[in-house]
């Protein structure tokens, strides 16, 4: 085995490729320096930065920092083009590049760089046989130093190498979860060495970007399947919603041919009752509200549609912000539904014209919500717990409001006003 050496003071010529010794111990430095330094900046100085000890705190500095943005990095191309860049800049040099292993070619492409001519970074590959350094890297799973590739025998310099000029190549292994990935090279176009102490920076570098490879690879994929599934329940929300308005649809047909009158009145209030389901539906996913719904977004579409269904009748909204359950907003598009309906078949008799506004006014964590018409008013006897024995519409009036805040009370005041008072608000 051909082992590293500690130290500048005990290289050798370099012209063979040297491997990390698994039992390789850093020289120790002693040094009159303060140990309270504030920053890596102030260790470096305070040694100096052309000194070797400087030279491997700047390279600690260099690992941190890229540690740190590796963490919070989402893009995998920019993790490889920063992490190249710091390996450059650890290792003083102006060439780095990480090579990525394609089984299918048999190669090492060249994915990010710093340092190359324009055309080689995504295009240009090299072998990832043994016979170069960056193969024997991959092919041997060790750390390669390669001080003199003019004199090299072991190894041929890749061309895109020596169109670069580079004399001297050190490299390591980017492993994954699934094994090795490809290399991390730095090479040089200046005399000199690279020493086996460089490989515990360049080797922690690499570590790093697997790290943060196989982080980046597990969020895409939560990403890509949350895609999916959101595009999943869309599809199965827009069938449903075409499902109810077919189903709507039908009772319509169905009521003009009823034979009695109560029987198509009772299927067309079934139908605009589906309705009112369906339009909730369909606002809940096509705005992603997930399990909250705003009524200031909610109950104008729905009165839009109560409006191009009583075309005798001006449908007024004034709905302020008010966020609650998805459940809840189905009862209240529901509950409103029902009493306009009420306020158009009763409130204006015989073929009478008017005006019905809905109202949602926010008092403080709760809302009230007020339907208020100007028609004939309600019975001087009206007693809403005797007359939801026969109306079904004034059972769900009642019902509903009571599954969303306060029981609905009925006033006669210039008309007929249903007021809900207490609803709750959905809280993140």
């Amino acid at each position: 085995m051909i082992t590293a050496k500690n130290s500048a003071s005990s290289q050798g010529d370099g012209s063979n490729p040297v491997a990390f010794a698994a039992d390789y111990s850093p020289e120790v430095v002693e040094t009159t320096h303060q140990a309270d330094a504030g920053s890596f900046e102030e260790a470096v100085a305070e040694v100096g930065e052309g000194s070797m000890l400087g030279y491997r705190l700047t390279q600690q500095a260099i690992l941190s920092d890229f540690g740190l943005r590796a963490l919070q990095q989402s893009s995998f191309a920019d993790l490889l083009d920063d992490a190249a860049c710091s390996a450059a800049k650890g290792m003083r040099t102006s060439l780095a590049k990480i090579l990525e292993y394609r089984p299918d070619e048999g190669d090492l492409l060249i994915r990010a760089g710093v340092g190359w001519q324009n055309g080689v970074i995504g295009k240009v590959s090299i072998g990832a046989d043994a016979a170069s350094p960056a193969g024997f890297a991959f092919q041997s799973g060790s750390p390669v130093i390669s001080n003199h590739l003019e004199k090299e025998e072991r190894f041929r310099t890749p061309e895109v190498m020596a169109r670069h000029g580079v004399r001297r190549a050190i490299n390591v292994v980017i492993a994954r979860i699934g094994g090795p990935w490809g290399v991390l090279e730095v090479d040089s176009s200046n005399a000199g060495e690279f020493e086996a102490a460089d490989l515990a920076f360049l080797q922690g570098l690499a570590n790093l970007v697997g790290v943060a490879s196989d982080r980046i690879a597990v969020e895409e994929q939560l990403r890509q399947s949350v895609e999916h599934q959101q595009m999943l329940v869309k599809e199965a929300s827009h069938r449903v919603k075409n499902s109810l308005a077919m189903l709507s649809s039908l009772m319509k047909m169905q009521a003009r041919s009823a034979q009695t009158d109560e029987t198509a009145t009772a299927l067309g209030d079934a139908s605009d009752r589906i309705l009112a389901v369906a339009a909730t539906h369909d606002h809940v996913w096509r705005q992603e509200a997930g399990e909250s719904v705003d009524l200031s977004e909610l109950l104008p579409q729905l009165c839009h549609q109560l409006d191009k269904q009583a075309p005798d009748h001006e449908i007024h909204c004034d709905i302020a912000s008010f966020v609650v359950t998805t459940s809840a907003a189905t009862s209240i598009a529901l509950l409103v539904t029902e009493a306009v309906t009420n306020a158009i078949k009763y409130a204006y008799p015989k073929g009478g014209r008017g005006s019905i506004e809905i109202k949602l006014e926010r008092r403080g964590e709760t809302a009230t919500l007020i339907i208020s018409d100007n028609g004939v008013g309600l019975p001087n006897d009206f007693d809403p717990i005797k007359a939801q024995a026969s109306s079904l519409g004034i059972r769900l009036i009642r019902t509903l409001s009571a599954s969303v805040g306060k029981e609905a009370e009925f006033s006669a005041e210039k008309g007929t006003r249903v007021i809900v008072a207490n609803i709750r608000e959905s809280i993140a």
